[in-house]
């Protein structure tokens, strides 16, 4: 894929940064899964709860809201506390009945298991992951296919239909979920948390999304025709070359919009042929 020509290169960051700045507001956190790590004060409380809220979000977000406050509920309001000491034989029954779409209670039984011994094993979800990372990665791939990697053999018996929940590179899929934990963690601005060092915000990945994925290809910034890891690549790219030390900044523009105006037509930013 060719840069933009500059002409409609400057168009297009305009764009782009009206929208960031419309969507990247405090406002946005309210009805946005990010919500649920904001009502939590101590950072490694807001990285576990931030994990599951991200791991849950898909369908309607009025749901995902509704169903991360019955967990907060059953994880007594301290979900680290809960996953590091989480035990079977007294903390299984917590989980009992907790289902959203097609995450049951089973899966997040293994899930909380498995990252209860990992947090313990290495010292916080934050250590977990940031295993995985090298200073000269030009992305987080190895950091997702890892981290997914390390949770499905933590504990013996893990069922293999956790790895649904637990999206990895090598499989293709685009790790929306994921991605997008990791720009709430690793961001700084006015709605991301920034708590987590050990990544740059140059080496996040967008979390690739229909909406994300629609509006991009309608902007020209994107040209494969699938959601896939390739995909989320390559818009990536496309926005390091705008935005070279923090390109998921425009996530929010591509997000926002995709939904607030998906019937609205989009600007056409392109020079003709």
């Amino acid at each position: 894929m060719n840069p933009v020509t500059k002409p409609d290169r400057a168009r297009l960051i305009r764009w782009l940064d009206e929208q960031v700045a419309r969507f990247e507001q405090p406002a946005f956190i309210e009805n946005d899964p990010i919500s649920v790590p904001y009502a939590f004060e101590d950072p490694q409380d807001r990285a576990i709860i931030g994990f599951f809220a991200a791991s849950l979000a898909w369908g309607q977000r009025k749901t995902t809201l509704n169903k991360m406050a019955e967990l907060c509920e059953r994880m007594a309001y301290r979900p680290m506390k809960f996953v590091y000491d989480f035990r079977v034989e007294k903390d299984a029954a917590t989980l009992k009945g907790f289902k959203h779409r097609t995450f049951t209670e089973d899966d997040a039984y293994w899930m909380v298991l498995s990252l209860s011994v990992l947090i313990r094993k290495y010292g916080g979800i934050e250590h977990v992951f940031r295993r995985f990372m090298t200073p000269n990665a030009s992305d987080v791939g190895p950091v997702i296919q890892g981290f997914s990697s390390e949770m499905m053999y933590a504990v013996s018996g893990i069922p293999a239909r956790l790895q649904k929940h637990l999206a990895r590179p090598d499989a293709g899929s685009a790790c929306k979920r994921l991605n997008m934990f990791l720009r709430w963690m690793v961001r700084t601005g006015s709605v991301d948390f920034g708590i987590w060092k050990g990544i740059r915000s140059d080496q996040l990945v967008m979390p690739l999304d229909v909406h994300v994925g629609r509006v991009a290809r309608q902007l020209g910034m994107l040209f494969r025709p699938t959601n896939d890891w390739k995909s989320a690549l390559e818009l990536t790219e496309f926005c390091r070359i705008l935005s070279p030390h923090d390109p998921v900044r425009y996530d929010f523009a591509l997000f926002g919009w995709g939904v607030s105006e998906k019937n609205g037509g989009l600007p056409n930013l392109m020079l003709p042929e």
